[in-house]
């Protein structure tokens, strides 16, 4: 009879699966702040720590690094540092839109807005 209405179905489930998603986005990025990543160099003796999302929340400085003579070195150690905490706090972000790509069906290595 109303052959053109068929389609609303789809409409009415892709909505759906739309609102899903824009709550699973929502909550993930809520979680980002609760996951912590730590960076490290100098075989451990700087460790920053960040949220997923990449905010410095600590660093951590070995004592023993210090010393008048070296101060380049130890600035080099803690920039190192921050840099592998903000790119591991990045791969957790998405590694985190993975699993909502994955839940939602979407293909693998579908890169989501974040």
């Amino acid at each position: 009879m109303l052959k053109g209405l068929g389609g609303l179905g789809d409409m009415a489930k892709m909505m759906k699966s739309a609102q899903e998603m824009q709550a699973k986005m929502a909550q993930m990025q809520d979680d980002m702040d609760s996951i912590i990543v730590t960076g490290e160099s100098g075989a451990g003796l700087v460790k920053a720590t960040a949220t997923a999302k990449g905010e410095l929340t600590g660093l951590d400085i070995d004592p023993s690094i210090f010393n008048g003579d070296d101060k380049e070195v130890v600035e080099d150690l803690i920039l190192a540092a921050i840099k592998d905490a903000q790119s591991r706090a990045s791969a957790r972000a998405q590694e985190e839109m993975g699993k909502i790509a994955e839940d939602l069906g979407l293909p693998a290595g579908m890169k989501l807005p974040f």
